[in-house]
Protein backbone atom coordinates (compact mmCIF):
# COMPACT_ATOMS: atom_id res chain seq x y z
CA UNK A 1 0.00 0.00 0.00
CA UNK A 2 1.28 3.44 -0.93
CA UNK A 3 2.06 5.58 2.09
CA UNK A 4 0.85 9.14 1.71
CA UNK A 5 3.57 11.44 3.00
CA UNK A 6 0.89 14.01 3.75
CA UNK A 7 -1.31 11.57 5.66
CA UNK A 8 -1.78 11.66 9.40
CA UNK A 9 0.56 9.54 11.55
CA UNK A 10 -2.34 7.13 12.13
CA UNK A 11 -2.96 6.74 8.40
CA UNK A 12 0.73 6.26 7.69
CA UNK A 13 1.09 3.66 10.43
CA UNK A 14 -1.91 1.73 9.11
CA UNK A 15 -0.51 1.81 5.58
CA UNK A 16 2.84 0.52 6.84
CA UNK A 17 1.10 -2.17 8.88
CA UNK A 18 -0.97 -3.28 5.88
CA UNK A 19 2.21 -3.99 3.91
CA UNK A 20 4.51 -5.36 6.58
CA UNK A 21 2.11 -7.37 8.75
CA UNK A 22 0.51 -9.14 5.80
CA UNK A 23 3.70 -9.96 3.94
CA UNK A 24 5.97 -10.77 6.90
CA UNK A 25 3.78 -11.47 9.93
CA UNK A 26 2.68 -9.42 12.90
CA UNK A 27 5.31 -10.75 15.30
CA UNK A 28 8.32 -10.70 13.00
CA UNK A 29 7.82 -7.01 12.22
CA UNK A 30 9.15 -4.89 15.05
CA UNK A 31 8.03 -1.43 16.06
CA UNK A 32 11.22 0.07 14.67
CA UNK A 33 10.47 -1.16 11.14
CA UNK A 34 6.90 0.09 11.34
CA UNK A 35 8.05 3.55 12.42
CA UNK A 36 10.72 3.68 9.71
CA UNK A 37 8.27 2.63 6.98
CA UNK A 38 5.61 5.05 8.19
CA UNK A 39 8.08 7.87 8.75
CA UNK A 40 6.74 8.73 12.19
CA UNK A 41 8.09 8.94 15.74
CA UNK A 42 7.46 6.25 18.35
CA UNK A 43 5.23 8.61 20.29
CA UNK A 44 2.86 8.72 17.30
CA UNK A 45 2.20 4.99 17.54
CA UNK A 46 1.29 5.19 21.20
CA UNK A 47 -0.76 8.35 20.72
CA UNK A 48 -2.76 6.79 17.87
CA UNK A 49 -3.11 3.20 19.06
CA UNK A 50 -1.71 2.79 22.56
CA UNK A 51 0.28 -0.34 21.67
CA UNK A 52 1.44 -2.49 18.79
CA UNK A 53 -1.31 -5.04 19.58
CA UNK A 54 -3.93 -2.34 19.09
CA UNK A 55 -2.30 -1.41 15.79
CA UNK A 56 -2.60 -5.07 14.73
CA UNK A 57 -6.29 -5.03 15.64
CA UNK A 58 -6.83 -1.79 13.70
CA UNK A 59 -5.04 -3.28 10.68
CA UNK A 60 -7.39 -6.27 10.81
CA UNK A 61 -10.45 -4.05 11.09
CA UNK A 62 -9.28 -2.17 7.99
CA UNK A 63 -8.92 -5.46 6.12
CA UNK A 64 -12.41 -6.44 7.25
CA UNK A 65 -13.79 -3.18 5.84
CA UNK A 66 -11.92 -3.72 2.57
CA UNK A 67 -13.22 -7.28 2.26
CA UNK A 68 -16.77 -6.07 2.89
CA UNK A 69 -16.40 -3.65 -0.03
CA UNK A 70 -15.02 -6.41 -2.29
CA UNK A 71 -17.96 -8.65 -1.41
CA UNK A 72 -20.53 -5.91 -1.94
CA UNK A 73 -19.17 -5.08 -5.39
CA UNK A 74 -18.99 -8.72 -6.45
CA UNK A 75 -22.48 -9.56 -5.19
CA UNK A 76 -23.98 -6.44 -6.78
CA UNK A 77 -22.80 -7.60 -10.21
CA UNK A 78 -25.40 -10.39 -10.13
CA UNK A 79 -29.16 -10.55 -9.87
CA UNK A 80 -29.67 -14.31 -9.81
CA UNK A 81 -29.58 -15.52 -6.17
CA UNK A 82 -27.45 -18.56 -7.01
CA UNK A 83 -24.80 -16.44 -8.72
CA UNK A 84 -24.83 -14.06 -5.76
CA UNK A 85 -24.04 -16.95 -3.40
CA UNK A 86 -20.99 -17.77 -5.53
CA UNK A 87 -19.80 -14.16 -5.82
CA UNK A 88 -17.49 -14.32 -2.76
CA UNK A 89 -15.58 -17.13 -4.47
CA UNK A 90 -15.03 -14.83 -7.44
CA UNK A 91 -13.44 -12.37 -5.00
CA UNK A 92 -11.17 -15.11 -3.72
CA UNK A 93 -10.18 -15.96 -7.31
CA UNK A 94 -9.22 -12.34 -7.91
CA UNK A 95 -7.01 -12.40 -4.82
CA UNK A 96 -5.44 -15.70 -5.87
CA UNK A 97 -4.35 -14.21 -9.19
CA UNK A 98 -2.36 -11.54 -7.32
CA UNK A 99 1.26 -12.58 -6.74
CA UNK A 100 1.27 -10.78 -3.37
CA UNK A 101 -1.58 -12.91 -1.98
CA UNK A 102 -0.51 -14.76 1.16
CA UNK A 103 -3.77 -16.29 2.36
CA UNK A 104 -6.02 -15.11 5.15
CA UNK A 105 -4.62 -12.19 7.17
CA UNK A 106 -6.89 -13.06 10.09
CA UNK A 107 -5.67 -16.65 10.28
CA UNK A 108 -2.08 -15.41 10.20
CA UNK A 109 -2.63 -12.87 12.95
CA UNK A 110 -4.42 -15.22 15.34
CA UNK A 111 -1.78 -17.91 14.79
CA UNK A 112 0.94 -15.47 15.80
CA UNK A 113 -0.75 -13.31 18.41
CA UNK A 114 -3.46 -13.76 21.03
CA UNK A 115 -4.33 -10.44 22.67
CA UNK A 116 -8.07 -10.02 23.14
CA UNK A 117 -8.34 -7.15 20.67
CA UNK A 118 -6.83 -9.24 17.86
CA UNK A 119 -9.01 -12.25 18.65
CA UNK A 120 -12.06 -9.99 18.70
CA UNK A 121 -11.23 -8.47 15.30
CA UNK A 122 -10.74 -11.94 13.80
CA UNK A 123 -13.93 -13.29 15.38
CA UNK A 124 -15.95 -10.34 14.10
CA UNK A 125 -14.62 -10.95 10.59
CA UNK A 126 -15.44 -14.66 10.67
CA UNK A 127 -18.95 -14.04 11.98
CA UNK A 128 -19.48 -11.57 9.16
CA UNK A 129 -18.30 -14.08 6.52
CA UNK A 130 -20.63 -16.76 7.89
CA UNK A 131 -23.57 -14.34 8.13
CA UNK A 132 -22.98 -13.13 4.58
CA UNK A 133 -23.14 -16.68 3.26
CA UNK A 134 -26.22 -17.38 5.40
CA UNK A 135 -28.02 -14.27 4.14
CA UNK A 136 -27.21 -15.13 0.52
CA UNK A 137 -28.32 -18.72 1.06
CA UNK A 138 -31.59 -17.54 2.55
CA UNK A 139 -32.10 -15.18 -0.39
CA UNK A 140 -31.63 -18.20 -2.69
CA UNK A 141 -34.32 -20.15 -0.77
CA UNK A 142 -31.99 -22.75 0.70
CA UNK A 143 -33.86 -25.11 3.02
CA UNK A 144 -31.18 -24.77 5.72
CA UNK A 145 -29.26 -21.51 5.20
CA UNK A 146 -27.15 -21.85 8.36
CA UNK A 147 -25.84 -25.30 7.42
CA UNK A 148 -25.19 -24.24 3.84
CA UNK A 149 -23.35 -21.16 5.12
CA UNK A 150 -21.15 -23.34 7.32
CA UNK A 151 -20.31 -25.57 4.34
CA UNK A 152 -19.53 -22.63 2.07
CA UNK A 153 -17.40 -21.02 4.78
CA UNK A 154 -15.45 -24.27 5.15
CA UNK A 155 -14.77 -24.27 1.39
CA UNK A 156 -13.67 -20.64 1.59
CA UNK A 157 -11.30 -21.35 4.49
CA UNK A 158 -9.88 -24.46 2.88
CA UNK A 159 -9.18 -22.62 -0.35
CA UNK A 160 -7.45 -19.77 1.50
CA UNK A 161 -5.19 -22.22 3.34
CA UNK A 162 -4.41 -24.17 0.19
CA UNK A 163 -3.65 -21.00 -1.77
CA UNK A 164 -1.24 -19.90 0.94
CA UNK A 165 0.61 -23.22 1.05
CA UNK A 166 0.45 -24.39 -2.57
CA UNK A 167 0.61 -21.06 -4.43
CA UNK A 168 -1.67 -22.46 -7.14
CA UNK A 169 -4.42 -20.04 -8.23
CA UNK A 170 -6.40 -22.92 -9.73
CA UNK A 171 -7.39 -23.83 -6.17
CA UNK A 172 -9.76 -20.83 -6.12
CA UNK A 173 -11.52 -22.09 -9.23
CA UNK A 174 -11.77 -25.58 -7.74
CA UNK A 175 -13.34 -24.14 -4.57
CA UNK A 176 -15.87 -22.20 -6.62
CA UNK A 177 -16.74 -25.30 -8.63
CA UNK A 178 -17.20 -27.27 -5.39
CA UNK A 179 -19.46 -24.53 -4.05
CA UNK A 180 -21.50 -24.60 -7.26
CA UNK A 181 -21.90 -28.38 -6.96
CA UNK A 182 -23.00 -27.93 -3.36
CA UNK A 183 -25.63 -25.43 -4.44
CA UNK A 184 -26.97 -27.93 -6.99
CA UNK A 185 -28.12 -30.10 -4.10
CA UNK A 186 -28.92 -27.38 -1.54
CA UNK A 187 -31.07 -25.01 -3.59
CA UNK A 188 -34.50 -25.57 -5.16
CA UNK A 189 -34.28 -26.80 -8.74
CA UNK A 190 -37.26 -24.78 -9.92
CA UNK A 191 -36.23 -21.53 -11.51
CA UNK A 192 -32.57 -22.11 -10.74
CA UNK A 193 -30.42 -20.19 -13.18
CA UNK A 194 -27.01 -21.67 -13.99
CA UNK A 195 -24.13 -19.73 -12.57
CA UNK A 196 -21.70 -18.22 -15.08
CA UNK A 197 -18.47 -20.18 -15.47
CA UNK A 198 -15.47 -18.97 -13.55
CA UNK A 199 -13.13 -16.81 -15.58
CA UNK A 200 -9.64 -18.19 -16.21
CA UNK A 201 -7.28 -17.02 -13.51
CA UNK A 202 -4.14 -17.13 -15.58
CA UNK A 203 -3.46 -16.92 -19.31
Amino acid sequence: MQIDADGTPRERLLAAAADLFYQEGVRSVGIGRLLERAGVAKASLYDAFGSKDELVAAYLRDRHDAMREHFQRAIARHRAPRARVLAPFDVQAEFAADSTYRGCAFAHATAESHPASVDTAASDYRRWIRKTFADLASEADAADPSTLAMQLHALWDGAAQSLQMDHDPKVARAARDAAAALLDTALPATGKAPAPPAKPLVP
